[in-house]
């Protein structure tokens, strides 16, 4: 593991994180936060120190378990620990870290990133640099621990993190625990706080939540209404779900874009309608917990991994729920491209672009490119292999252009050459289809399989 170029000031390669115990006290009304953080490493190398990202909160104590001498020092970004004595390479250290603050979201080149306030509740968002905002991490998006967090709060609201957690009185206080057994990295760790209503579901044969604020329910009801399908699709399409349950958030204020978190996403209550109108962003959240939360990318230079496959998922969804095919939508999309700059390069877009929505459309005109090119038993193959061989890891695109490549009868050095390496929009391989409604059968359940 290296420190990732396009954040080169987050994370420390001289280890990796294992565990992450946090023990959260916070008051909603003076957003303080009181907490201790105690964190399990490996060494990834020889060091004398470690470095562990926070940004906003200030650190009182560091304990090291078995060095009474270590040091520590914090500057704005990052608390740094020195070692009486070097760390051999593969030895496990525990640190625990006393801090305490106002929490608040970071300013960066993306944007406001981490913990930040609603108007009633909070909501955590850290894609890619925003975890430092409230606990001390390795912040590398491919470095995945496990974590238990306990969060005591005001009574009244829930707290909601990627699994379902205990609740218990604490003197004044409502005390919510929760345990993450699934390797996520720092960024995919989130914490939702609000006075919500809660129904419960099954999608299959996976248990869902959906927490609201009880005055949209009937919206929420309607535009979530098809998601047991949707979930059926995908988990056609690219095989079981990876999490013990999913979850999704409708916050009550208004936000930018919906956000994924690792068995979770967010939506604000501007993206819920009432008549699914922006359904396509329920596909993209859901398709992430697959491509992008289980296999994760190895740095943030492979984010069409995680961004175009999401993206493709939404013309899956599209084309079994009864509107445009995979084929019409990547028509579209590939000809809106045309009238774009041809200054992106998929497969190393630069830390300015790496969200710039071309990633997202070009990353799933990729994926529709191959799938022209080695047909629909190959590519929902090579799907399935992908999310199966990577689950809980970290991967490149030439994990993927390698696997793929196994899978295929043809080569695909030149399709990968110029769709992840080029600039310029190349044309889409040449094929029979014409665009019309169902001339693409996909190896995955469509609706009207599904109504009797």
């Amino acid at each position: 593991m290296t420190v990732d170029a396009y954040t080169p000031q987050s994370g420390d390669a001289s280890y990796r994180a294992v565990h992450y115990d946090l023990d959260l006290d916070y008051k909603l009304a003076t957003n303080r936060l009181e907490a201790t953080a105690i964190v399990d490493v490996r060494a990834s190398t020889e060091t004398s120190s470690m470095s562990f990202d926070l940004v906003g909160l200030r650190v009182t104590k560091v304990r090291v378990a078995h060095d009474a001498q270590a040091k520590f020092r914090q500057t704005d970004r990052k608390v740094k620990v020195t070692f009486s004595a070097p760390v051999a390479a593969d030895e496990a250290v525990r640190l625990e870290f006393v801090y305490a603050g106002a929490p608040k979201p970071r300013r960066t080149r993306w944007g406001l990133l981490g913990w930040e306030e609603l108007e009633d509740g909070l909501i955590v968002a850290s894609q890619p640099t925003g975890a430092p905002t409230w606990f001390p991490c390795n912040d590398l998006p491919a470095d995945k621990a496990t974590y238990d967090i306990r969060v005591a709060t005001d009574p009244g609201y829930t707290v909601a993190t990627a699994v379902s957690g205990e609740q218990r009185r604490a003197g004044r206080k409502t005390a919510w625990t929760f345990r993450i057994e699934a390797p996520t990295p720092t960024y995919l760790v989130t914490l939702q706080i609000g006075p919500y209503a809660e129904e419960r579901r099954t999608l299959g044969d996976v248990p869902a939540r959906v927490l609201f604020p009880a005055a949209i329910r009937d919206r929420v009801r309607a535009d979530f209404a098809g998601l047991e399908q949707m979930m059926r699709t995908f988990t056609n399409a690219f095989g079981p779900y990876p999490f013990p349950e999913y979850t999704i958030v409708v916050t009550p204020d208004e936000l930018e874009i919906p956000l994924e978190a690792q068995g979770m996403a967010i939506f604000g209550a501007n993206h819920i309608d009432g008549v699914g109108g922006l359904e396509r962003l329920v596909a993209h959240e859901l398709a992430h917990q697959w491509f992008g939360n289980s296999v994760g990318v190895a740095s943030w230079q492979h984010i069409w991994l995680n961004e175009g496959f999401a993206c493709y998922a939404e013309w899956l969804w599209a084309e079994a729920s009864g509107g445009p095919t995979a084929h019409q939508k990547a028509l579209a999309h590939h000809a809106h491209l045309r009238t774009q700059p041809q200054d992106l390069v998929v497969g190393d877009p630069g830390a300015d672009l790496m969200f710039d929505d071309r990633v997202y459309k070009r990353g799933a005109l990729t994926l529709h490119a191959l799938r022209l090119t080695v047909g629909d038993e190959t590519f929902f193959a090579v799907l399935r292999d992908w999310v199966r061989s990577f689950a809980y890891r970290s991967a490149t695109t030439e994990d993927f252009t390698a696997l793929a490549q196994q899978h295929a009868d043809v080569r695909l050095q030149g399709l990968f050459a110029a769709w992840l390496g080029a600039a310029a929009l190349p044309d889409l391989p040449a094929s029979d289809l014409s665009g019309e409604p169902a001339t693409i059968t996909a190896s995955i359940g469509r609706r009207d399989r599904w109504q009797g």
